[in-house]
Formats: C-alpha cells, sequence, structure tokens
C-alpha cells in the first residue's frame, strides 16, 4: 500500500472543488457520426440537459507549446462532443468519440458519485461497445482556504505534513510568493499510479492550498472491470489526502468517521 491506513471520513467543510472520473478508449466513429439518440434515453432521467459543444482538435494530443508553435500549419478539424447535466448543473457527463467522463463540483460520498456513473457507463458498453479501456482516471481537486476554517493566520506548516510543506516549513516561509510541486506514485502489483500536484493556489484575495490528485492506469481494462480500479483509487485518495495534512487541519474540517 503506498499510503497509510486512516479512517474513511466525510467532511462537513469539505474542501473538494471538483471530483472527475474519465473513461478513454479507441475512438468509436459512430460516437461522431451520429447524434447519441439511445445513449441520452438511458441517462436522460439523471441527466436531463443537453448541449452539443464544439471542440477542435488538430488530431494528436501535442503539448501546448507544441502547438503554438504549429499554429496555422496543421489543420484544425472539429471534433463533436456531447454533454448531458443534471437540473443544478451541478454534475455533468461528457461523451467523445473516445471518452466518457463525469465531474462533480459538489461530490459528498463516493456511493452517490457511483450512483451517478454507474448508468453511464453500462450505457456506453452497450450501445458502442468500445474495444477496451485505454485509460481509467480519477481525480480529486481539494483547495483548503483557511478563512472557511477558522484558521487565518496560521501558518501552512502547521496545517500541513512534514513531506507536503516542504520550504513553507522553513524560515524562508515568509518570503515565498509561490509554490508548486509534482509527484508521482506508483502502485505495488500494477495497480495504476497517481499524479500529485500540490501547492499555493489564490482564490480572489486568499492564498490558498491546492491538493489535486490524479489517480490513473494506462492499463488496458475491459469496460466491465471498470467498477474495479476506480473502487482501489477511491480507497487510496482518502489515505492520501490524510497523508497530506495534519491533524489541526484534519480536525477543522470536522470529519465524520463511515462506518
Amino acid at each position: 500500500m503506498a499510503f497509510p491506513q486512516a479512517d474513511r471520513v466525510i467532511y462537513k467543510h469539505n474542501p473538494l472543488e471538483q471530483v472527475i472520473c474519465q473513461l478513454k478508449f479507441p475512438p468509436v466513429l459512430r460516437i461522431e457520426s451520429e447524434l447519441p439518440a439511445k445513449f441520452q434515453e438511458r441517462v436522460r432521467s439523471m441527466f436531463p440537459l443537453f448541449s452539443e459543444p464544439q471542440a477542435l482538435s488538430a488530431g494528436p494530443d501535442f503539448p501546448e507549446e507544441v502547438m503554438k508553435l504549429v499554429g496555422s500549419l496543421m489543420p484544425i478539424r472539429p471534433v463533436r462532443v456531447y454533454e448531458f447535466a443534471t437540473l443544478d448543473g451541478q454534475w455533468k457527463l461528457t461523451l467523445s468519440r473516445d471518452f466518457l467522463a463525469l465531474v462533480c463540483s459538489t461530490y459528498e460520498r463516493w456511493e452517490e458519485f457511483v450512483e451517478h456513473l454507474k448508468v453511464p457507463v453500462r450505457a456506453l458498453g452497450d450501445e458502442y461497445s468500445p474495444a477496451f479501456l485505454s485509460r481509467i482516471g480519477l481525480r480529486y481537486r481539494n483547495v483548503i482556504r483557511r478563512s472557511v476554517l477558522g484558521l487565518e493566520g496560521v501558518p501552512w506548516k502547521d496545517l500541513l505534513k512534514a513531506q507536503v510543506s516542504a520550504e513553507l516549513g522553513t524560515s524562508v516561509a515568509p518570503s515565498v510568493e509561490a509554490a508548486i510541486h509534482q509527484v508521482v506514485v506508483r502502485f505495488e502489483q500494477n495497480q495504476g499510479k497517481v499524479t500529485i500536484h500540490h501547492g499555493l493556489v489564490r482564490a480572489g484575495e486568499e492564498e490558498c492550498y491546492l491538493i489535486d490528485n490524479d489517480f490513473f492506469t494506462e492499463e488496458r481494462t475491459d469496460i466491465k472491470d471498470a467498477d474495479k480500479k476506480l473502487d482501489y483509487f477511491h480507497s487510496q485518495s482518502g489515505r492520501l489526502f490524510q497523508w497530506c495534512i495534519d491533524k489541526r487541519l484534519h480536525d477543522a474540517m470536522r470529519p465524520n468517521v463511515v462506518q
């Protein structure tokens, strides 16, 4: 196990801004060539709003800096993207020819997230039969705001574990204006990896701390086995977050242990 065992908790003051699941698969051209009417019927009771924003693609997933250099020399073609959303707009489902993604902006607990995901995944398998999943990703974006926790003025070194606080736990901390770190951790037994981005960010005038954990596997996976991979990533997510934060911050977020 990459991260120490920890109680599963639900925070009353939840720092999660977004939880994103993306399932990538080899392109299915029928998704792009016709409206996903049957898929919509399968998900419409949960995601009643439909839109078709247009995404642009130049083919391969080139880095942004490369795309700027290529500019108009590479032809850009439109790619059809279909978006389904709940009435309050807090849950959004996106279908494209090579991925299905679910974004939640009001995450409370894993079981609710799974309920919003399992019907679209089943519909994807039944209607389009992707050959396999080429990437499974589950991303948790946490933004810690001291102002909402009654911790204004408390230094980050007293809220974060030493392995995370880095330069913020040293004498130069008052002079640090920017700090961002990236760590990639491999799980045992070919269970995937997690890319951890953490560091200082700003929300308006407030200095906040970002802990952005992107769990993923690029091992070919049958769509019916996606839930096992996602359950494993979820089991690691709480451990990783608590590995990053100190007890004072943990307690300030008002944790409730899930039995």
